[in-house]
Formats: structure tokens, C-alpha cells, sequence
């Protein structure tokens, strides 16, 4: 037997017992005749004890120990003299009387500890050595609560898990797939998911009516810190539902979620139209962590002579409360933020709200104390508060504003990584234009339903359509999305006609769902969440890497097996490449 006990939980009740442990070495302290082992497992570390005066050669086997040796010890559980309430087991210790080294171990090329000296790509390279690490372990486990919860949930809520195809056809729309030739079909490939979804849907054509499943989904994307080339997601599917069966369902799903992983009541999550959050916040994803609302002051802005506004199809202020204790540097600093090539604006206009009930602006020549009064009247400014002001084309300096605000947020301290918000948004504009080609795109993917009563608007008004479409953002972060599909064959192709397909097209790529659609298929919606986004935010850290057991660089590369990497002639001969 390796171990009787782990490393994490000896405790004082249990001195006099002998006990056997295995794990890796930590650290080694010599003094004198007394050698001292930090002895680690993923359940946490004991000081196993030597003393020379006991055994010099086992004291002496001991000091020949180097980091990351695999170790197995017997002996007596003991109360240590020197305690340590820095870790559970503290307060007592391992007096060693046999120690059995099962392996070796070379000089780790990064100290394998809370905090580390390795770099990223370091890290990854040795991506076994850094999953040792206590914390990146510990994201790998609340990942493992976090699936287990899923599951739990949805199963007590009747759903079925069912496995879904992973070499598919290769379709057009959304972004580019990845490919797999068809060694027994010359000139044939596959394509990897990039979602179960026109799957899902024959699902709920065949009756199972409560479908979801935990799958892996691929898209050939640039990479940012929350993608990846290959990602999970908790795929759900529901027949004869409306949109509220299913945000309720899956707000309930939620909301177990952070009470099981965090211990947090979520609470009831907010629903948003798509231009109710437009307005207010600028994203269709708001952080509802904090204020700092949109307020259109445009009728109060404009006619006053000053061009920037007067010319701007929107005037958009919000109030920063307590700002007005920002600097001069300071908001010369905000100015060249918003003038940053990723947001920009062409420049910043303040106002501050005095102490004395005055108010001092950066376009005091255009506007008096009456006119910046509205401003903050509008915007339920007080003293000691300042506003920003953009103007603009209404789209573009939304989405300036919701730059600066999540700026400032952050800045402020306001986007608390240990409290989270929810908000669900819904009524998505169903399609979307292409300025160049003016072709029409799905918002979402051409299986969403519009909202029935805007149908007729499919033939004369495209871009006024509504979709039966609804996302869920946490903290500023979509975590999932979803919507009511197209269950009838004539829907499905007036939504392809307007996509731009021809009828031959659209029967070569979906033709096999367009006919189940003949098959008495029920009224269906579902929702996908991105599992691995979900676990960044419960785990709180910005890159979904890290909660991936092994994940991929920022260009898509394995650098612990050196992946992707070229085939060799033969095996490019017989797939015809």
C-alpha cells in the first residue's frame, strides 16, 4: 500500500497513529542532525521529520533528496513543536522511520509553487509540471465541480445527455472550420463541429424533447484570451418550449452553479431588451456590477453653437460620482484613451459639478451655468460628481462610451472580481447588413425564429426584425446564448432566401433538416454556455487557459506536444493532399 492517508488531511487526533504517505518532495530543510521534508500531494503538503540521532542513514537518505522526487514514507503521526497555521495540517508532523524513493527527478525548469518564476509559454511547455501547482489545480477541480453541478441539474430537470457527431459537414456560414480529409473518399473532407446545432435540432424532431450534452466544439479563429481553437460547451435543447421555459430552466441552472461551486445566491437575473441595454449601457454584454448609465443629453446639448454636438446624431454623458476629484493629468489621460485607435473618439468633453453647486466644463465658451445645469440635471449629477460627454453617430459613440465606462470601472475599483451580476439580453436584431455587399447576415446563425409578430417585416423590412434570441452576460462577459428556432420548412427557407441562398444551396447544406422539418417537427429552443468562459468567471481570471487542463498558446500552438506540425509524405499521399 503507497498510502494509507493523503497529505492534506492528518490532523492532531490523529498522533500515535502509523500512517504511510506518497507525493512529491517541496522543499528540503537541513539543520544540522535534523532534515525536515515538505511532502506534497493534490490534497496538500506534511513535514515528514529525520533525526540522525534516531537513524543516520536515513537521515542522511533524506538530505540526497532533491525537488520532485517521488517519495514513499512510513511512521508515526506526531504534534509538532514548531506549528504552522498557515496549512491544515499544521500541527503535527510525520516521524519518518523508512523512506523509499519511487522516482527521480531532474531540476524543474520553474519552481513549482503558489507562485511561480516560470512564464507562460514556460509553463506551457511543461504543462504537467504546472498542473502541480496548488492553484492552477484548484481551477481544474472547481471545473470539475462546476461539470458535476451541470449534470446533477439537468438531470433532475429530465434531460437525456446524448452524444452529437464530431466529423460533420462543412458549411459556410459562421467562422471558418476545421477540416479532415477522407482517406476512403479521395477529395473528401469533414468538417469539426463548430456547434451541435442543426443536430440538437433532429433531436427534438425525434422526440427526445430534453436533450443537452458537455461537447468539445471547434473554430478556425484569431485567438484572444477567452478563445481557444478548441472549446466546451454545456449544449442544451428543449421542445414545446416559449423563450421564459426556457430562461427559467437555465437561470435556475445558473444559479445552482455559483451556490454549489462559490457559495453565492446570484439572485434573480435581470431581463434587458437588446436596445434597452444599447442605451443604458452601450453592449449588448453590460457589466451590471455598477452604474454609470448612458444619459442622452441631446436636447440639452445641441443648438448652443458648438459644432461637435451640434453635427452629432447623438450626445451621450455619464456621471462618475465623486470625479471631481480627478486630476487635470488624469483627465488628460482619459481624453487619449477614448482617442486610442482601438475606440476612436476624436476627443472628451468634462464638466465638473462644484462643492458650491457651480459647474466648471471644458467648453465653457459654448455652454453657461444654466445649460450645464440641464447637463447635470439630466444626468442626476451632484456636487463633487463629473460627467463625460461623447458625441456622434449613435453606434459608434455607444460603443465608445462603454469602452470608457468598463475604463473607469476598472480604475475605480468598481468591477469587483468576488461579486458577480447577471443580465439576460433579449430581442436581438434578427439579421444584420453588410455595408459593402448589403447581404444579410444572421445576428445569431439562420436556425433562430424571429419573434412571430415582426414575420411579416422578413419581406419588407429586413433589418426591423426581431429575433426570439436571448444571451446571458456575467460581469461584462457573455457566458451563453441562445434562442427559439425555425421548426417549419417554409419559415426555414424564407430565412435562407433572405441570407442569400438559393434554394439549390440551401438544400445541399441543410437539406437533411429542411426535410425533418416535413415530419411533424415540435416548437424547440435551446442554449448553449461556454463552459470554459463560465469557469474563468467563477474562477476568477480573464483567460480561459486557465482553467483548461491543456490548453493552446495564442497562435492556436500545443507546445508540450509540438502541435499542429507537418505529416509526412506518405501519409499526405494516401489522404491525397
Amino acid at each position: 500500500m503507497y498510502r494509507t492517508h493523503t497529505s492534506g488531511e492528518l490532523r492532531i487526533s490523529h498522533v500515535g497513529q502509523e500512517v504511510s504517505l506518497s507525493g512529491w518532495v517541496q522543499h528540503r530543510r537541513d539543520f544540522g542532525g535534523m532534515t525536515f521534508i515538505d511532502l506534497r500531494d493534490r490534497y496538500g503538503i506534511t513535514q515528514l521529520s529525520f533525526n540522525e540521532e534516531l537513524n543516520a542513514d536515513l537521515n542522511e537518505k533524506a538530505r540526497k533528496l532533491g525537488r520532485e522526487f517521488v517519495i514513499q514514507v512510513k511512521g508515526e503521526v506526531i504534534e509538532r513543536s514548531n506549528k504552522n497555521e498557515n496549512i491544515p495540517t499544521g500541527d503535527i508532523e510525520i516521524k519518518v522511520n523508512e523512506l523509499n524513493i519511487l522516482n527521480a527527478s531532474k531540476v524543474p525548469p520553474f519552481t513549482i509553487e503558489e507562485e511561480t518564476d516560470g512564464g507562460e509559454e514556460l509553463r506551457l511547455k511543461y504543462r504537467y509540471l504546472d498542473l502541480r501547482r496548488k492553484p492552477v489545480q484548484e481551477k481544474i477541480v472547481l471545473r470539475h465541480l462546476l461539470n458535476k453541478t451541470v449534470r446533477n441539474y439537468l438531470d433532475a430537470q429530465g434531460f437525456i445527455d446524448v452524444e452529437t457527431p464530431y466529423l460533420i459537414k462543412s458549411t459556410p456560414e459562421g467562422a471558418r472550420d476545421f477540416v479532415v480529409p477522407s482517406r476512403l473518399n479521395d477529395g473528401e473532407f469533414y468538417a469539426l463541429p463548430q456547434s451541435p446545432q442543426t443536430f440538437k435540432q433532429l433531436l427534438m424532431v425525434s422526440g427526445l424533447d430534453k436533450y443537452y450534452q458537455i461537447v468539445k466544439c471547434f473554430r478556425d479563429e484569431d485567438f484572444r484570451a477567452d478563445r481557444q481553437p478548441e472549446f466546451t460547451q454545456i449544449d442544451c435543447e428543449m421542445s414545446f418550449v416559449e423563450r421564459k421555459d426556457v430562461l427559467n430552466t437555465f437561470e435556475g441552472l445558473i444559479r445552482k452553479v455559483f451556490m454549489e461551486v462559490k457559495g453565492i445566491d446570484l439572485g434573480e437575473i435581470p431581463v434587458l431588451s437588446y436596445d434597452e441595454a444599447m442605451r443604458r449601457f452601450g453592449s449588448d454584454k453590460p457589466d451590471m456590477r455598477f452604474g454609470m448609465e448612458f444619459n442622452d443629453i441631446s436636447d440639452v446639448a445641441q443648438g448652443k453653437g458648438f459644432g461637435v454636438f451640434d453635427s452629432a446624431e447623438s450626445v451621450i454623458a455619464i456621471n462618475v460620482s465623486g470625479g471631481n476629484s480627478f486630476t487635470r493629468k488624469e483627465l488628460d489621460g482619459f481624453t487619449d484613451y477614448v482617442k486610442r485607435p482601438q475606440i476612436g473618439a476624436k476627443g472628451l468633453i468634462y464638466c465638473r459639478i462644484n462643492e458650491d453647486g457651480t459647474f466648471k466644463s471644458s467648453v465653457d465658451k459654448f455652454f453657461n451655468q444654466d445649460d450645464l445645469k440641464q447637463w447635470a440635471t439630466q444626468s442626476h449629477a451632484q456636487p463633487g460628481d463629473i460627467l463625460f460627454v461623447l458625441s456622434g453617430d449613435t453606434a459608434a459613440v455607444r460603443k465608445q462610451m462603454n469602452e470608457l465606462r468598463l475604463h473607469l470601472g476598472n480604475l475605480l475599483g468598481l468591477r469587483k472580481r468576488d461579486e458577480f451580476r447577471g443580465v439576460w439580453v433579449v430581442d436581438f436584431p434578427l439579421l444584420e447588413q453588410d455595408e459593402e455587399s448589403g447581404r444579410w447576415h444572421a445576428m445569431h446563425h439562420p436556425f433562430t425564429s424571429p419573434v412571430l409578430s415582426d414575420r411579416e417585416l422578413m419581406k419588407t423590412d429586413p433589418g426591423a426584425v426581431k429575433a426570439n434570441a436571448y444571451d446571458l452576460a456575467i460581469n461584462g462577459m457573455e457566458v451563453g446564448g441562445g434562442s427559439i428556432r425555425i421548426h417549419d420548412r417554409e419559415l426555414q427557407q424564407e430565412m435562407f432566401d433572405l441570407l442569400g441562398f438559393t434554394a439549390e444551396e440551401a438544400q445541399a447544406q441543410f437539406g437533411f433538416l429542411m426535410n425533418a422539418f416535413e415530419y411533424g417537427a415540435p416548437p424547440h429552443g435551446g442554449i448553449a454556455f461556454g463552459l470554459d468562459r463560465l469557469a474563468a468567471i467563477l474562477a476568477g481570471t480573464e483567460s480561459i487557459r486557465d482553467v483548461i487542463a491543456f490548453p493552446k498558446n495564442n497562435m492556436g500552438r500545443d507546445l508540450m506536444i509540438d502541435a499542429p506540425s507537418p505529416l509526412n509524405e506518405e501519409q499526405k499521399k494516401e489522404l491525397g493532399l
